[in-house]
């Protein structure tokens, strides 16, 4: 893609405005915490202290509303106190150029390593760079610079009180991501019944195994229907594409497919109505006519081997769905003692029965709940991973530099200017600034697009209407409850609401009229400009690693099939924990992979090696590969079961061959599986059932296509 076509796609992508679904409760939530403290901090010390805490207030409301499982009162108060010490230290240096310019780098540095824990640390620690820069300018002396930081803290306190005090659909945000993942369920069971192979996105699952992790607190109030339905949802995927597949269940055509059809159809029905259920924390209502399919005696009489057993499984598993999803005021006693994996446990062998289940549960008497940490006890771990994104070659770190370099320039250069005010260059780069291409230039964009119509309304408001204080204050709370209810729709229609509540904010004292649009407008382009610079002198391109990506990609899937041809050689039930952190891996390798080639279809940068033909032949290759080994798992022997000798030769084979194969993709040369051919012809010789000599040459096919693919590039 040539440099004037992404300025053009990221600059459209900025200025977008998406529909989404509002939350006026919790944007009226958030405004009248920023009104409380508003009102009392102008009441009581005047203006300037006002701002200070209206300052911290909105930074807190602002974090609770980032895509995060931790409790929301946290989130509150790690960004009010985090904004407290930032603007206290800078207060403390702020009359030293030299001083001051070091700790900016310092600080910055930090908030771009920050990205390292996530998303949401990332955009809480940019954002209290940013605002610090407006805040130091507050206070007079030591003792005042104090006060501030206690009213910051104090802000971020206010809000943290309100959402104890008026939850919000409480749960909601897990309550959602489980929904997410049985409704995407429902639809994959839907496209099966007209594409029997059909690709499964695991993303909702992956987000809903996230927000499954909770803290001790949430623990223990955690509603009882949002314990299990997600590893049954799990259970379930396998099952449905082995009785979908023609390859291992059901003909193709004729009355057993008629019925696989029926069944899918049935189950899409069943697992809507429980995603429902849970989302809005209702009792599961099923309609009769799913019902009567799942129900009906003639699935044994039409179906036959594999594809009854798969149905009757589904069905086991549709059942403890619906049963786990019903809301229920009380947590069981075994739900306590282990939490959400008590109730993955139960649904876990849910398809062989209770006795099945049971001896489940007593052979992995070690399953705890999925814990998140306390903030205090993250704060090593976060740390450690900031530690580790200090070295050559890491994204985070260029990101670290880059915006460390942007934010000390846009200070210098807004202090050499003569427009006064001169942060908001330095605040234009913070806020605009991502780890990667497009959203750092789409944002750029925006922010300048909505400053420019923000900052005009605003400023024409103030020099028409002359409001006085609490007028002012007013006007500045109302365009913080515009700016969390559209914050979802788009980065330009916020970044209007938060340039009109800066110039309200900081018109309570008089200062918000000494500066006019156009020196306004031009240092926040300034800000703008050099985020971009940075990004194009010291970039951190994602094209060159796609590669690196696929190859990722290649061993984990070939670790996640070897370890399910291994459970055929030592049978261990389908609750396998090897092959589920195998799974997992798998799975995080192949987002990693997709999302690397979002980034990289915007990224102005020819293609090294891997054309956009070859990474999409690559990644059907290995999506295919991946639901070869799926249709191994939904038929895993039950523990006890006869072992499979030959199983334990195919596992090796695979486990080599693909480590070899992400060797050669990342040196550039094309894989070859000489070796896994041999063995999979050994393995037709020596294996009857017809599932898995299908399943060894399905595998083996997938490779061959990834390889074509890689071949042409």
């Amino acid at each position: 893609m040539s440099w004037l076509r992404a300025l053009r796609e990221t600059a459209r992508s900025g200025l977008t405005v998406e529909r989404r679904r509002l939350a006026p409760a919790i944007a009226a939530r958030g405004a009248l915490g920023l009104a409380l403290v508003v009102g009392f901090s102008l009441a009581v010390f005047g203006p300037a202290v006002a701002a200070s805490s209206a300052f911290g207030a909105f930074q807190a409301a602002i974090a609770t509303f980032q895509r995060s499982w931790r409790p929301r009162p946290t989130l509150a108060l790690a960004s009010g106190g985090s904004l407290a010490v930032s603007t206290f230290l800078g207060y403390l240096t702020g009359a030293h150029l030299l001083l001051f310019l070091a700790l900016l780098l310092l600080w910055t540095f930090l908030s771009g390593l920050a990205w390292a824990a996530g998303p949401t640390a990332g955009i809480i620690a940019s954002s209290n760079v940013a605002i610090m820069l407006v805040t130091v300018t507050l206070p007079t002396s030591v003792a005042t610079a104090a006060g501030h930081a206690v009213m910051i803290f104090a802000g971020g306190l206010v809000q943290a009180a309100l959402v104890v005090l008026l939850p919000v659909r409480p749960w909601g945000a897990q309550r959602d991501a489980l929904a997410d993942a049985l409704a995407a369920e429902a639809d994959y069971a839907r496209r099966l019944r007209h594409d029997p192979v059909a690709p499964f996105d695991p993303v909702p699952l992956m987000t809903a195994r996230s927000a499954a992790a909770v803290t001790p607190r949430q623990a223990r109030r955690r509603p009882a229907e949002l314990h299990g339905p997600r590893r049954l949802a799990e259970r379930i995927r396998p099952v449905l594409a082995s009785l979908a597949d023609p390859a291992v269940g059901a003909p193709a055509e004729g009355p057993q497919r008629d019925r696989v059809r029926e069944l899918l159809a049935a189950a899409g029905t069943v697992l809507d109505a429980a995603a429902h259920a849970i989302r809005h924390g209702k009792p599961v209502r099923l309609p009769p006519a799913a019902v009567s399919v799942l129900r009906t005696p003639d699935t044994g009489t039409i179906l036959a081997d594999r594809p009854h057993r798969a149905a009757l499984r589904l069905i086991a598993l549709l059942g403890d769905v619906v049963e786990t999803a019903e809301p229920r005021t009380e947590t069981s006693p075994g739900e306590a003692r282990t939490g959400e994996e008590a109730g993955e446990e139960a649904g876990a062998e849910a398809g062989a029965g209770a006795a099945a289940d049971a001896r489940a549960r007593a052979a992995h008497p070690s399953l705890a709940a999925r814990t998140r940490p306390t903030l205090l006890r993250l704060a090593p771990v976060v740390l450690a991973k900031m530690r580790a994104e200090v070295r050559p070659g890491s994204p985070i770190l260029r990101h670290a530099i880059r915006v460390s370099a942007a934010a000390a320039a846009g200070y210098l250069l807004g202090r050499v200017l003569p427009f006064g005010h001169g942060y908001w260059a330095p605040m234009a780069s913070v806020m605009v600034m991502r780890p990667d291409f497009s959203q750092t230039y789409a944002r750029s964009v925006a922010r300048f697009g909505g400053t420019l119509v923000g900052v005009t309304l605003a400023s024409g408001v103030v020099q028409t209407a002359h409001p006085g204080t609490y007028l002012s204050a007013a006007l500045a709370v109302l365009c913080a409850f515009g700016m969390y209810l559209l914050m979802r729709t788009g980065y330009a229609v916020s970044q209007v609401c938060v340039a009109a509540y800066v110039v309200f904010l900081l018109g309570m004292e008089g200062s918000g009229v000494t500066q006019t649009v156009r020196e306004r407008v031009l240092l926040t382009l300034l800000g703008g400009l050099l985020a971009m610079l940075s990004y194009a002198v010291y970039p951190a391109w994602e094209t060159p690693r796609l590669r690196g990506r696929l190859a990722d990609w290649l061993a984990a899937s070939g670790r996640y099939a070897a370890a399910v041809a291994a459970r055929y050689a030592d049978p261990a039930g389908p609750g396998s924990p090897d092959v589920r952190e195998a799974l997992l891996s798998a799975r995080a390798a192949r987002v990693a992979w997709h999302d690397a080639l979002g980034l990289a279809g915007h990224e102005p940068v020819r293609h090294r090696g891997l054309s956009h033909a070859a990474a999409e032949g690559a990644g059907h290759a290995l999506a295919e590969f991946g639901r070869a080994a799926m249709l191994l798992e939904a038929h895993l022997p039950e523990r006890g079961a006869p072992p499979l000798p030959a199983a334990a030769g195919l596992a090796e084979a695979l486990r080599e061959t693909t480590e070899r194969g992400a060797k050669a993709v990342r040196e550039r040369t094309v894989p070859v599986w000489d070796d896994l051919r041999e063995t999979v012809a050994a393995w037709d010789t020596e294996v009857t059932d017809p599932l898995l000599r299908k399943a060894a040459r399905l595998l083996l096919d997938a490779l061959d296509e990834l390889s074509a693919a890689l071949s042409d590039a």
